[in-house]
């Protein structure tokens, strides 16, 4: 699992900054506005070919009883710390040393957890400010020198973040399938795994909620090596009440984040409702691979079509998500449950398959000749060419004269003829569109 690594401060000090610069992305929104990020956000940083989960937090603000808002964003916080491994407390060398830094130090000191002092906003090399020196009255060790805008120090700010994490987070996973179980509460997670298991791996009880933490089971068998994550149930924000179970909330996304394989649990006494559909997003989104399984079978009544019935409701209701294959079991009596094995090697394999650019352009050249590219306003599509970029999930780039005519029903005919050929059963299908001048290719659709 990676570790957790969280950004505090008070507001307006360059967290969103420097949180872009360590992902490599503009994630979170930057303004010189204090409390722009609210709700916390995550991303992945990568140093020294280890990784890591990064969360930008809110401004932590004292003294506003008041203002319910200030104090949701210092809850949200306080979540963070306490999910992380490890803090990289962030305060700005411009405006030096404030009582909030220090309150906000003795808010961390009392979490236990390791605390890196970054002072940002050094944003001139070879300055020497009076400023940097308050710092080390926060008790908090060497502060580090950092300009989020420009990156400089950020080197010598992961290396000191990777020191202060132990080296056992970073074992390697490689050889087993990660798979996460995600799914509403008291739809069965545990009991599958306690059923995959053999033993009373997790909690199993009628209350929603009984598992508030992620659970990691490694299984060894016939089909191959596996680590089920059992999550907490997902429900929906209005219903969410108590801290610690927002804690489950992004411990649950967070395990969605580290899995190859998602299985999206549905209730068969339910049925496929609305927030099962926002879970399902949550792997969709992330580009996992991902199967729907319906637990809690062996309690319906059924005739030679309640299956197929069933499974219809659930291809409209995920729609978005057509390519999943679709389960029924019981993890209670065990019935079907071996046969998930098979799907979440398939389903994983669709999901790191790579094809090779002729066989590619050669299924495309047979679409179009089936399905001539559209035209608009006199205007006709040409797909030049299409090649595979990366994996997991499957992604393709088509270089084409105009973009705006690759509308999306012709991208959905073409998706659908290249699963058609090549399967990619249980995995997102992501399309890159590109411009290109026709004389810089030979061929073209």
């Amino acid at each position: 699992m990676k570790p957790v690594v969280a950004l505090v401060g008070r507001p307006n000090v360059g967290k969103s900054t420097l949180f872009n610069k360590l992902v490599g992305k503009r994630i979170s929104i930057v303004d010189d506005t204090p409390g722009v990020t609210r709700d916390r956000i995550y991303g992945e940083c990568e140093w020294l070919g280890r990784k890591i989960s990064v969360i930008d937090t809110g401004g932590i603000e004292f003294g506003k009883n008041g203002d319910s808002m200030a104090s949701e964003i210092r809850k949200q916080a306080e979540i963070a710390v306490d999910l992380a491994n490890a803090i990289i407390f962030v305060v700005d060398l411009k405006s030096g040393l404030v009582a909030s830094d220090i309150e906000i130090a003795h808010m961390l000191k009392k979490s236990g957890k390791p605390v890196i002092l970054c002072v940002n906003k050094a944003d001139t090399i070879g300055s020497d400010d009076f400023n940097f020196y308050e710092f080390y009255n926060l008790g908090l060790g060497e502060p580090i020198k950092v300009s989020s805008v420009h990156g400089h120090g950020t080197g010598d700010l992961l290396d000191a973040v990777f020191k202060n994490l132990p080296e056992c987070d970073f074992e390697d996973e490689e050889n087993a399938v990660s798979v996460a179980i995600i799914g509403k509460p008291n739809v069965g997670k545990s009991s599958l795994v306690n059923y995959i298991s053999g033993f009373e791996r997790s909690i199993v009880s009628d209350v929603a909620g009984t598992t508030r933490d992620t659970v990691d089971t490694k299984i060894s068998n016939s089909f191959g090596n596996y680590n089920f994550i059992d999550t907490a149930g997902i429900r929906r924000r209005s219903k969410i009440t108590e801290n610690i179970e927002k804690y489950s909330v992004i411990r649950a996304k967070l395990a969605v984040e580290r899995a190859d394989v998602c299985i999206i649990m549905i209730d068969a006494q339910q049925g496929a409702t609305e927030q099962d559909t926002k879970i399902a997003g949550l792997a969709h989104e992330a580009g996992k691979a991902s199967i729907i399984v319906v637990n809690k079978w062996d309690t319906i009544e059924k005739d030679t079509h309640t299956m197929d019935e069933f499974k219809n409701k659930i291809k409209e209701t995920f729609l978005f998500m057509s390519y999943a294959p679709v389960l029924f079991i019981s993890a209670k009596t065990g019935q079907r449950v071996n046969e998930l094995y098979e799907c979440i090697n398939n389903v994983k394999n669709a999901n790191s398959m790579r094809i090779s650019t002729g066989i590619l352009n050669d299924v495309l050249a047979e679409a179009i000749t089936r399905t001539p590219t559209p035209t608009h306003k006199g205007k006709k599509l040409k797909i030049y060419y299409m090649t595979q970029v990366s994996v997991s999930p499957p992604t393709f780039v088509f270089f084409v004269n105009k973009a705006e005519l690759f509308h999306f029903s012709y991208q959905h005919y073409i998706e659908n003829n290249i699963r058609k050929v090549f399967g990619f059963s249980g995995t997102p299908i992501r399309f890159i569109v590109r411009e290109k001048t026709e004389k810089n290719f030979e061929t073209k659709f």
